[in-house]
């Protein structure tokens, strides 16, 4: 019953999307779905969700479905290419999409109780990656096309209490040449392909187990998403690139920008106002939903192996660096993201072991900081700007606080193993 309310509101949700979306002349996340069972798809993780899929499947079930997906692939790029190059692209997809929904047709006329009940699971968490994603496309067009001032000017002014990283990040990246650029820009863009790596190594032992663990990276990755373009709404941003740069396209947001100042020159302090933006810059900054999952990778791959705790990390500090060196966010969007990503994760590991004193108290502190750093980066940022050594360290010692409930919390819900007493000398027989 969980699974089908969650599928029920989650379609809602997509139909929601879609009449927004087609206000504004686009189509929405289930029309761009249903284009990619024949159109050639536009670049997504239909292969990866088909790969979580495929966690409830046999080996020999994966081999099959995995030579049936790029089959029908090979199969619809050939007929792209023959009646119109163009469209011949090279995304691919279309395979891996028509195997999950062939998959759940599978389970619904071929499988009965437990098994069908498993497949449709498996089948469920692969579409819902890819619904995820169509449906953050049109979030963030939503937020464009709605939002037409952004608070920019805001954050740049409370963001002088850190320094500007951005400005000094992006500085130091410039200096780094193309290496640096080249290896930042891999990481940012395969956010999800880390993710996809880490769930399925959460999720290698569904098929021998026949069920789901209880907490997995997914469930907090599509809640990040979920959640997170809601607070673009009431707080759009653009990003220091755009709102003080050439956009990131090197020159289409120079007519937008409030001044091009990103990265050599840091903004003059002065009273901050809304300014208006294009409709196209999704306004997608406060916070930085690229730190949030960032920083649920490196938490879910503290209890993996050696190698998959080091690549947590990397890409925890490697994000870090892309979002303030590219000039996408700025330093305060960071510590939102870290806060938000922390209060997340722990609403939702308190919902799977039963809501506790200490769950109910993190979350609610983790709550109210998030809630209290947006309404200083909105109404006090000239305050943080001329006492940035009150602000700087008080916005640190205030995400350390999350970090440091979060930690404690999570390592008293962790079951104590009891030491064995070692067993008593028998007294020997007379």
């Amino acid at each position: 019953m969980l699974w089908v309310a969650a599928g029920v509101v989650a379609l809602g949700f997509l139909i929601t999307l879609e009449i927004a979306a087609r206000r504004y002349g686009q189509p929405g996340p289930i029309a761009n779905q249903v284009k990619a069972l024949v159109l050639a798809p536009k670049p997504g993780p239909l292969y990866s969700g088909m790969a979580l899929m495929m966690v409830v499947l046999t080996w020999r079930q994966r081999f099959t479905a995995a030579g049936v997906a790029i089959g029908i692939d090979v199969v619809f790029l050939l007929v792209r290419w023959a009646l119109d190059a163009k469209t011949a692209d090279g995304h691919f997809g279309t395979g891996a999409l028509w195997v999950m929904l062939g998959c759940a047709v599978i389970a619904v006329t071929r499988r009965t109780g437990p098994e069908r009940a498993l497949l449709l699971k498996g089948v469920g968490l692969g579409l819902l990656l890819v619904a995820a994603r169509k449906t953050g496309d049109t979030w963030l067009l939503i937020t464009s096309k709605t939002r037409p001032a952004v608070l920019d000017p805001y954050v740049a002014t409370a963001d002088q209490a850190l320094g500007n990283p951005s400005w000094l990040a992006g500085r130091i990246l410039a200096a780094t040449g193309p290496v640096g650029t080249r290896v930042l820009d891999l990481v940012y863009a395969q956010l999800a392909v880390a993710a996809v790596v880490v769930a399925l190594y959460q999720l290698r032992n569904v098929a021998v187990e026949r069920r789901f663990p209880s907490h997995y990276l997914v469930r907090t990755f599509l809640v990040i998403g979920l959640l997170g373009p809601g607070i673009y709404m009431i707080f759009p941003v653009v990003g220091p690139v755009f709102a003080y740069g050439p956009g990131a396209s090197g020159t289409g947001g120079v007519h937008w920008a409030v001044a091009d100042l990103w990265p050599h020159t840091p903004p003059p302090i002065s009273t901050p106002h809304p300014v208006s933006y294009d409709e196209i810059t999704p306004r997608n900054c406060m916070p930085s939903l690229h730190t949030a999952w960032a920083v649920a990778i490196f938490i879910h791959t503290r209890g993996a192996p050696r190698i998959l705790r080091f690549a947590g990390t990397f890409w925890l500090i490697a994000t870090l660096c892309a979002t303030l060196g590219f000039g996408y966010h700025y330093g305060v969007d960071l510590i939102a993201g870290v806060v938000f990503a922390l209060t997340i994760e722990a609403a939702l590991r308190s919902l799977h072991r039963g809501w506790d004193r200490p769950g109910i108290q993190l979350v609610t502190y983790g709550t109210t900081v998030f809630v209290a750093l947006l309404v200083s980066y909105r109404y006090i940022p000239m305050e943080m700007a001329r006492h940035p050594a009150v602000f700087g360290p008080l916005l640190l010692l205030a995400m350390s606080s999350v970090i440091y409930g979060y930690v404690r919390t999570t390592r008293q819900w962790q079951p104590t193993i009891a030491p064995t007493r070692p067993p008593e000398p028998q007294p020997e027989p007379a």
